[in-house]
């Protein structure tokens, strides 16, 4: 079992940053990747960012390419999620997940089977 908890969300203007930890523990040894999820109210949850543990490869969603950059301390078991030039249709609860039972990054939410409880991120106009 991989226990995962976000923290960093907050209330920014348009046009700022914030930074979005998630920290695993238990059996993080089976973990192949970490990935970054958003979602509103009445819609289905969509991705953001993923990276894969052994190799720090990367994939992006299209709606935050070239703004969100998705990092790993493999030593502190933590991933986050840079996120610049937030826009209001950023706001979401972020979710961070944890990818145990196959290789490689994910983009779809069912690839991911640890989940955190999220955090509210709230971009202003």
């Amino acid at each position: 079992q991989v226990h995962v908890v976000e923290s960093g969300g907050g209330l920014v203007q348009a046009g700022g940053s914030l930074r979005l930890s998630c920290v695993a523990s238990g059996r993080t040894f089976y973990t192949y990747a970490m990935g970054w999820f958003r979602q509103t109210a009445g819609k289905e949850r969509e991705f953001a960012a993923a990276i894969r543990w052994t190799d720090g490869g990367t994939s992006y969603g299209d709606s935050v390419k070239g703004r969100f950059t998705i990092s790993s301390d493999i030593a502190k078991n933590t991933v986050y999620l840079q996120m610049n030039s937030l826009k209001p249709e950023d706001t979401a609860v972020y979710y961070c997940a944890a990818r145990t039972r196959a290789h490689g990054l994910g983009t779809r939410d069912y690839d991911y089977d640890h989940w955190g409880q999220g955090t509210q991120v709230t971009v202003s106009a």
